[in-house]
């Protein structure tokens, strides 16, 4: 692919063109989680998970449940349940060859978010995963993340993007529903189809 114009190919033309990284924000990052971290983490109901395979392909994926869901096992130490999915485990399949992991917490109403960095194991102690179980449905695996470092993010891009605002909410029904998007971009299913699948996957298969 042609060299687009402008093009930063280095770390000091990226450092002489962003400028010095401001002073607070080098010292604000922790090696382990402080009680601002534990309570921000007790309270979020959200995460994005970012991950990479050994040739160095990205994945991001949502993680979701009830504020509180990811287990502080200590202050180095997070436990993310598994929750029913499609089975895909593109963050597992990555972890398996590649332990780095990035999570970003969010936390409704709260502009800052927390991130942790770290490396990251699968488990499938029972004694670990038995006291996470929901609707009597223990988790057949957890994310086990051993955080390198941690700290919490500003909030312009929530404010920029008014993520939290109610007005900007757009109504659902401008744009597809999953079901006709698969319908669509497989050609395997209907339309019809797909969406009964979806509802009935998200009323009785959470956990």
């Amino acid at each position: 692919m042609e060299q687009a114009s402008g093009q930063i190919e280095d770390a000091g033309a990226l450092r002489e063109l962003v400028g010095a990284v401001n002073p607070l924000a080098e010292r604000k990052v922790l090696t382990a989680l402080d009680r601002h971290c534990r309570d921000f983490i007790a309270l979020s109901p959200f995460l994005v998970l970012a991950s990479a395979d050994a040739q160095g392909g990205a994945d991001a994926s949502p993680r979701g449940d009830a504020p509180g869901f990811v287990t502080v096992l200590d202050d180095r130490t997070l436990l993310i349940p598994d929750r029913r999915g499609n089975n895909r485990v593109d963050s597992y399949l990555n972890v398996l060859a590649s332990p780095g992991v990035g999570l970003i917490f969010f936390v409704p109403g709260v502009a800052e978010t927390l991130r942790v960095n770290g490396t990251a194991s699968l488990s499938r102690d029972p004694a670990l995963l038995a006291p996470l179980a929901v609707q009597d449905r223990v988790p057949t695996l957890g994310l086990i993340v051993a955080v390198r470092e941690a700290f919490f993010h500003c909030g312009k891009a929530l404010i920029r993007s008014k993520l939290w605002d109610p007005e900007t909410r757009i109504e659902r029904g401008r744009f597809p529903t999953l079901g006709r998007i698969i319908a669509d971009q497989t050609q395997a299913v209907d339309a019809a189809e797909a969406e009964a699948n979806l509802e009935e996957a998200y009323r009785t298969r959470l956990y």
